[in-house]
């Protein structure tokens, strides 16, 4: 394949006469599969997490436990709704302002998410 690029570059993009003429198509298929790997794999990943994210933060509410972005585990105290900031409760005397994007996870959205799902299997193991 490299050959193939480098006898384009010297001639210039001629085609010799015994070569294909679809020689040169060849070299853009794999960046087409590329390309399409991309749209249709790892786009649509990005787009669902930035859905759940945003969710995320919107659903935030007083007493979630929260883990920011810089590894520090807190409960919120405030949401504010008009201004993109939260308040966090860290320890008994110190809370930190921070914008709602610093959240990486709402721990307890994610623990009422699980017992939830796993709530279902219990009934079902308790009918049979």
């Amino acid at each position: 394949m490299l050959d193939t690029l480098v006898l384009l570059a010297q001639e210039g993009g001629k085609a010799k006469p015994d070569q294909s003429p679809f020689g040169s198509a060849f070299l853009f298929f794999p960046l087409i599969i590329i390309a399409l790997y991309f749209i249709i794999v790892i786009l649509p990943g990005k787009r669902r997490q930035e859905k759940e994210l945003q969710s995320m933060i919107t659903g935030m509410k007083k007493n979630d436990e929260v883990l920011t972005i810089a590894g520090i585990y807190g409960t919120v105290v405030t949401v504010s709704e008009t201004k993109d900031e939260v308040v966090v409760k860290v320890d008994d005397g110190t809370r930190l302002r921070m914008t709602k994007g610093s959240i990486a996870r709402n721990i307890s959205a994610e623990e009422a998410a699980k017992a939830a799902k796993e709530q279902p299997k219990d009934q079902k193991e308790q009918k049979a």
